[in-house]
C-alpha cells in the first residue's frame, strides 16, 4: 500500500434469512439496513419518563409502567411526527417451545390505532423484567412502527440498521452516566 493511503473495509451483518427473500424484499431490507440512527429533536424531554420506568418496574405497578411507557412513546412519535401508538402492558410473557415473547407490534388495522403490547414479567419465574430489557423492548417495537410510518417501508425487517436505530434511541433516553448504574 502506498504511503498516505488507507483502506476501509465495511462489513455489514446480513442475517441468514436475507438470501431467502425476493429481490423486492431484499431491497427493503437494504434500505432499512442503511439507516443506522433515529435523531430525536428533544430527547432530553423524554428522559424523565424513561428513567421513571426504573422505579415503576421495581414497584411492580403495571399501571404506572404502562403510563410511563405511553409517555415515552407519545414523545417519540410526536417529535418524529408519525401517527400515534397505544401501549398495553400485560403481566406474564407468553411462552412456548420457541421461547418468550417480550413485545408485539400490531400495525394500524381497519382504522384502529397501532398498538404495542409489552409484558413486564418473565414467563419462567414471573419476575419483573430488568429496566434495560424492558425499555429496549419498548424501543424495538417503536422502531417497527417507525419503519412503517416514518420510513414508509412496506415491511419491517430485523436488520443491523434496525438494531442500531433501537440502540440510538436508547442512548438518547438513557445517558451513559446513568446507563452504567441502572440495570
Amino acid at each position: 500500500m502506498a504511503a498516505g493511503c488507507s483502506t476501509s473495509i465495511e462489513i455489514k451483518l446480513v442475517f441468514d434469512y436475507y438470501k431467502k427473500l425476493s429481490a423486492k424484499r431484499q431491497s427493503i431490507y437494504r434500505q432499512s439496513d442503511a439507516i443506522s440512527s433515529v435523531k430525536l429533536p428533544n430527547a432530553e424531554l423524554l428522559r424523565s419518563p424513561a428513567l421513571g420506568l426504573v422505579d415503576a418496574l421495581k414497584s411492580e405497578k403495571r399501571a404506572t409502567v404502562q403510563q410511563l411507557s405511553q409517555q415515552v412513546t407519545d414523545g417519540i412519535v410526536g417529535q418524529l411526527s408519525v401517527p400515534p401508538l397505544r401501549i398495553q402492558v400485560l403481566a406474564v410473557r407468553p411462552s412456548n417451545d420457541w421461547g418468550e415473547l417480550h413485545g408485539l407490534y400490531l400495525p394500524e388495522d381497519d382504522g384502529n390505532i397501532a398498538k404495542i403490547q409489552l409484558w413486564m414479567r418473565t414467563a419462567k419465574h414471573k419476575r419483573v423484567v430488568a429496566f434495560k430489557s424492558y425499555l429496549r423492548t419498548l424501543l424495538h417495537e417503536i422502531c417497527h412502527h417507525l419503519d412503517y410510518e416514518l420510513y414508509q417501508f412496506p415491511e419491517t425487517f430485523h436488520t443491523e440498521g434496525f438494531y442500531n436505530r433501537e440502540s440510538s434511541l436508547f442512548r438518547q433516553l438513557v445517558p451513559s452516566d446513568q446507563n452504567d448504574t441502572r440495570r
